[in-house]
């Protein structure tokens, strides 16, 4: 057993190096990955539970010991990364399923390794986790209604279905992993420790199995949806540490939205893509979930060496 918790914080660690190896193994073999997008939305499940089993009540009390931080982290998160997708779209005239793509991971919430990002960069964790965990519940209402606005001219979105697909993808899962936590106590903690170890295998997956369904998009304007992702993870960190720094918050608390607003959750991007559009429309998030790894990894080290000075 300590031999997978090892295995597991080590993964987490190098969670950018695996990331990048399952794009890459995705785009060598697509003929054995691509199968495995009808996986999708079952492996991001499991993550959700997982992710639910790790949340307390005192994840929530944030709320009401902090409401105008967490409020406009929130705000920053859901209206910061949709308007720079619907932009960068524009900018770069992308086709409309790419397009839906972008826009797709920009309406996502908060990702699920963004608190881990902010701890490495020493950020105000607990703000991180709160947004987190409200960015996600609010997702069933939020995503599909800021798709509809950013995206429903390029698409038609079918806003109840979506929401009730995002509520089985997400809420119900973190539900279980809740009660799971609840009725096993302080026996959780054994789930928690190989759960870095388990989302990293299911994103991976998930990566995987999308640049492998796009290995022909990928050939043609991949590197152009390269630049685009890049640009939205970049300016989505740069305006979400404007924000907090013009809100007077701590150099803690920015770092802590900062990381919230530019690091989303693609998996559920890739989930919705392969479930109402084409899995082509889950390249975006694919790609997302590599670069937001690494420059995730690269942004944290920047503020270590920059609190050493």
């Amino acid at each position: 057993m300590q031999a997978i918790v090892k295995a597991s914080q080590w993964a987490g660690k190098t969670f950018a190096i695996w990331a990048l190896l399952s794009a890459v193994l995705g785009f060598m073999f697509p003929g054995f990955f691509a199968p495995l997008a009808k996986f999708i939305v079952p492996i991001l499940g499991i993550i959700m539970f997982g992710m639910g089993t790790t949340l307390k009540t005192d994840d929530f009390v944030e709320v009401v010991k902090r409401p105008k931080v967490v409020l406009i982290g929130l705000m920053a998160q859901f209206t910061i990364m949709p308007l720079i997708a619907y932009v960068l779209t524009l900018m770069f005239k992308l086709d409309p399923m790419i397009a839906v793509g972008v826009i797709l991971v920009g309406c996502c919430p908060g990702g699920t390794s963004s608190n881990v990002i902010t701890f490495l960069a020493k950020g105000d964790v607990a703000l991180s986790v709160a947004i987190t965990s409200i960015s996600t519940l609010l997702a069933p209402i939020l995503t599909p209604l800021l798709l509809k606005v950013f995206a429903g001219q390029l698409i038609e979105i079918e806003l109840a279905s979506m929401m009730w697909s995002i509520t089985k993808i997400i809420i119900l899962p973190i539900s279980l992993g809740l009660i799971f936590h609840k009725v096993m106590g302080e026996k959780v903690h054994i789930a928690n420790d190989i759960l870095p170890l388990v989302s990293i295998i299911g994103i991976s997956i998930i990566i995987a199995a999308v640049i492998a369904v796009s290995r022909d998009t990928i050939l043609t304007s991949g590197v152009l949806v390269f630049i685009v992702v890049i640009l939205h993870n970049t300016i989505g960190y740069a305006l979400g540490y404007l924000v907090a720094r013009i809100s007077g918050f701590s150099e803690a608390q920015r770092r802590a939205i900062m990381v919230e607003v530019g690091m989303q959750n693609s998996g559920l991007g890739a989930a919705l893509a392969a479930t109402y559009f084409n899995p082509i429309a889950g390249l975006p998030s694919a790609l997302f979930s590599v670069w937001h790894s690494v420059s995730g990894a690269l942004l944290a080290n920047f503020f270590v060496r920059k609190d050493k000075a």
